[in-house]
């Protein structure tokens, strides 16, 4: 299902002679390949069809993005690409998928804010995106990680093949941060890698158990709306720490079982 990006390739030489080694850069590349393996160790992709962008540092015009044809756990940190919003890959060895240039490029362009965009078919958030009404139904204490930040795409348009549904999309997000893709997935956008992964992780945990209480078959017991509200203000106060810790838990585990995603 991936679709190869057919552009012509325009990039000024003046741009790729940019340095793109400095320690920041090199930074972000590992902290976005430890996201993407991670996430094909706890099941998150869909084969070679799901994509993780990240703003370069100090470019915003650029961004980082997994490559065409390779599956999540197969990411190291020097094969991910950086692609300017035209289309064109300015550092590193292959092409990106068109959905995710144009989804991705379209984010990044529209919304500066996002500092990083991950997309994917995880299963548990993408059946709630299945059902008819709001996917989440504010039940769970970690589903209220994400009250007042979600929004729906309801008219699902078929494949992003072209800049127009990639503007649609950023429109439909707004100023939010999650977006149910109705019977597609979910777009989790942040201000960095690491509030995206946290997201990412906590948004399926959020769904998985929300579906195993519906599947009793008994109501669900929402939270009271001025709980929720209270609670989500509490969670959100410490996210940036807790999403950093976050992440360097997972790169220490990474580092013991899947070290050359550094690479």
């Amino acid at each position: 299902m991936a679709h190869e990006l057919k552009r012509p390739q325009t990039a000024p030489a003046t741009l790729r002679n940019i340095d793109f080694d400095r320690q920041e850069i090199w930074q972000a590349r590992v902290d976005l390949a430890a996201c993407l393996r991670a996430a094909a160790r706890y099941g998150l992709e869909e084969g070679i069809c799901n994509h993780f962008s990240a703003l370069v540092p100090g470019h915003h015009d650029l961004f980082l993005v997994n490559r065409l044809g390779w599956a999540f756990e197969e990411t190291t940190a020097s094969s991910l690409l950086i692609c300017d919003f035209d289309g064109n890959v300015v550092s590193g060895d292959g092409e990106p998928e068109a959905t995710a240039f144009f989804i991705h490029a379209r984010l990044h362009r529209m919304a500066p804010r996002i500092g990083a965009a991950f997309h994917t078919h995880m299963p548990n958030a993408t059946a709630l995106s299945m059902i008819e009404g709001e996917p989440l139904v504010w039940a769970g204490q970690t589903a209220l990680k994400f009250y007042g930040r979600t929004v729906v795409d309801e008219d699902y348009n078929g494949l992003a093949l072209d800049e127009r549904e990639g503007d649609r999309l950023a429109s439909v997000l707004g100023d939010k941060d999650i977006l149910f893709m109705k019977n597609h997935g979910v777009m989790v956008c942040a201000p960095n890698i690491a509030e995206a992964w946290d997201d990412l992780y906590y948004l399926e945990r959020a769904a998985e158990v929300q579906l195993k209480a519906m599947s009793t078959g008994r109501p669900l017991l929402p939270v009271h709306p001025e709980i929720a509200a209270a609670t989500a203000k509490q969670m959100r106060e410490g996210d940036p720490e807790s999403a950093r810790l976050h992440l360097e838990s997972l790169k220490r585990r990474l580092d013991v079982k899947s070290p050359d995603y550094k690479l």
